[in-house]
Formats: C-alpha cells, sequence, structure tokens
C-alpha cells in the first residue's frame, strides 16, 4: 500500500466535496497520481474541471477540516486489520478496475485478500419471506463451500441471510456497505457486521463517519455487482433496489441468476421479470457453479432445503402441508383445504411453526418453509 504521504494525497482528493469520481479520474488521467494534481496550476487544473471546482480543491486542502478528515483516515489505516486501498495500489479487486466507475478509493475491514477471490453477489429483498431468506442462506453457503467469495450489501433480509451462508463456507463473505466504514447500518446488524469483519471484509467507498443516506445505497450497488463474477436474485418485488444490481451486473458483462417463486407472490415478481429479461432461472447452487465453470464441493449442500431441516413431518403435519402448499394461505383457506376446525388448526399451525416448518407472515398467512 502507499506511504502516508501519497495515501493522505489520494484523502484529500476524494474527501473535497464537490469533486465526484468522474472529475477524480479525468484529473488523475491528465495529471498522474494525485500529488501532482496540487501542485498543478489553477489554468492547468480549469483545463479538465471546472474553474468553481478547481478553486474548491484548493481552498479545501488548505483548511484545517481537511488536515483532521485525512488525519483520522490515516489513524483509522494503521489500526490492525484496516486499509485503504486506493486505484494505484496493487490490492485493488482487478475485476473493478474492468468497470466504467470504479472508487478512487476503498476503505476495507477485514481481509483484503477477499476483494479479489472469485465471487458472486446474492441480492434481494429487505422484507424478505421466510422461505427467501432460507434459499438465500442455502444458496450462500453451498456456493461457498464451493471457493466462492458471497458478496452482498448488509442490508435485511436477503443480504444478512447470504452473508450468514457465505461465513458458514470456505469461501466467505464480502459486505458493501452504503455508510462510513465506521458505522453500522442497520443497527439490528451489528453481530453480522462484526463477524464479517472477523472472518470475512466489510468494504466502503465513503469517508469515515458518512451517515445512512438514501442516495448512497444504489450507489454501493456497482460495486457488490463489480467484485462478483455473478449476481444472484433470491427475491425482489417488482421495484426491488435489488434489480439495479442485477442491471448493473448486466452492464459490466456478469452472469445474472434468479430464483423463481410462486406467481401469486409480489416478492418473486421482480425474479420473473429478470427471467422473462433472459437471466437464469436457478432452483439449485449447482446450476450457477455449472454456468460458471466451477465444480461443485463434494460437501456442498444442494440448496434445495434450507440449513439444520425438521426431521419428517407427522401425519397430522404432513397433511396440512400438502393442504398448504408452497404460496402463502390464509386460516379460512386452510380450513377449507384441510377440513381441520381453527382450534385444530391453531395448535397444528403453533406446533409447525415453532418447529421451523412454516412461517407466519403478515396478514394472517402462513407459509411453507423449505420441502
Amino acid at each position: 500500500m502507499p506511504a502516508n504521504s501519497e495515501l493522505a494525497a489520494w484523502l484529500r482528493l476524494t474527501l473535497t466535496p464537490g469533486i465526484g469520481g468522474e472529475s477524480q479520474r479525468k484529473l488523475l488521467a491528465a495529471f498522474g497520481l494525485p500529488e501532482q494534481i496540487f501542485t498543478a496550476s489553477p489554468a492547468a487544473l480549469g483545463q479538465v474541471i471546472s474553474l468553481k471546482q478547481a478553486e474548491q480543491l484548493r481552498s479545501y486542502n488548505e483548511s484545517e477540516n481537511a488536515r483532521d478528515a485525512v488525519a483520522a483516515a490515516l489513524a483509522w489505516a494503521a489500526e490492525p486489520g484496516n486499509a485503504i486501498l486506493t486505484l494505484a495500489d496493487a490490492a485493488y479487486p482487478r475485476r473493478l478496475l474492468d468497470t466504467p466507475d470504479p472508487p478512487t478509493v476503498l476503505y476495507v475491514k477485514g481481509r483484503v485478500a477477499l476483494l479479489n477471490a472469485p465471487a458472486i453477489a446474492i441480492v434481494g429483498s429487505r422484507n424478505a419471506t421466510p422461505q427467501g431468506e432460507a434459499n438465500a442462506e442455502a444458496f450462500a453457503a453451498a456456493l461457498a463451500e464451493a471457493g466462492l467469495t458471497i458478496i452482498s450489501g448488509m442490508a435485511l433480509g436477503i443480504d444478512a441471510a447470504a452473508h450468514r451462508g457465505g461465513l458458514r463456507g470456505k469461501g466467505s463473505t464480502i459486505a458493501v456497505i452504503g455508510t462510513g466504514i465506521d458505522r453500522i447500518y442497520p443497527a439490528r446488524n451489528q453481530s453480522l457486521a462484526h463477524q464479517i469483519a472477523e472472518k470475512g471484509a466489510l468494504v466502503s467507498e465513503f469517508p469515515l463517519g458518512a451517515p445512512a443516506l438514501r442516495e448512497n445505497f444504489p450507489r454501493r450497488n456497482r460495486i457488490i455487482s463489480g467484485l462478483a463474477r455473478g449476481c444472484l436474485v433470491a427475491e425482489a418485488a417488482e421495484r426491488s433496489g435489488s434489480l439495479i444490481t442485477a442491471r448493473l451486473a448486466g452492464e459490466q458483462g456478469r452472469d445474472v441468476f434468479a430464483i423463481p417463486g410462486s406467481i401469486h407472490s409480489p416478492l418473486s415478481k421482480g425474479c420473473h421479470k429478470l427471467i422473462k429479461q433472459g437471466a437464469k432461472l436457478v432452483d439449485d447452487a449447482r446450476d450457477i457453479l455449472e454456468e460458471l465453470g466451477l465444480p461443485a464441493a463434494e460437501t456442498a449442500e444442494t440448496a434445495e432445503a434450507p440449513p439444520d431441516a425438521a426431521p419428517p413431518p407427522d401425519a397430522e403435519a404432513a397433511k396440512l402441508l400438502a393442504c398448504l402448499g408452497y404460496d402463502a394461505c390464509d386460516m379460512d383457506g386452510l380450513s377449507q383445504r384441510s377440513g381441520l376446525t381453527a382450534e385444530k388448526l391453531y395448535a397444528l399451525l403453533l406446533r409447525m411453526e415453532l418447529d421451523g416448518r412454516i412461517a407466519a407472515l403478515p396478514g394472517g398467512r402462513f407459509q411453507r418453509i423449505g420441502p
């Protein structure tokens, strides 16, 4: 990694307000390394960026705010397990360099080498169904066991499930976050974030202290797809943000995969839309490995059932599962299909929910989990 003075110059460039990624790359292409940018004359800078930007570059980098921000970033990078990678760094992920908009710097907490490991992105709904989360975790575990690193965005729902699955396999997981690397968002994923930092890697292009702004999350999606060889959408509504990641993956030349679901589920419509547009339908992790030309691990799970599946159901539970099918259903529907009284249904559903066979959904509906 670059010496402190060199890294400080990269940080000064990226921390300057009003100088975005496109302007940073223009300046680097024109002048070389950041040190040359800061020694260039205003007239020379004005031929590459606007005069207003050139003045902002000069005034900010002479300010106390700039000195404090750079010092804080350098101190963070000096801590064990932390790193700041620049476009000129040999450890910078090669796949990102091939994308149209690579971040000028990356803040990394954890295993830097994972950023250049074979990887697949797994994304989907924040408000996922229990079956969607189970599918995402099982696919991630199987793919990680086969040696792939699982990349996602550490959101609730599908992202978190994918990270949990990745932590169970040989390939581990990378979380690309939409805040500063020193912030954990959402707070409910605090424990997960610590596990990822210890066994995988947290990655952000945003400066230390950057809050959870709405516009930052779509931006980080290009990094999620850019680091990966392909992108799997596990469950998504028709207007889900995860479809942005899938679109970016396609534009970056990555393979796009989607898990189908019920035609009645709003959270399957995004996946079905992708399949209609040419994404590969997958119902087993081996489908993805085959498409990527990778061998399946002998011990890998097939991703057809969630981890820690319950033992075979008894006769009553098996009958009710058959009546439930694979779409969500409410009490009235189950009563009509099964012929059971409400009292009997409640008792059976409670037991099956505790056994992990079904999940209660909003609106008084129930959904089967697993086969």
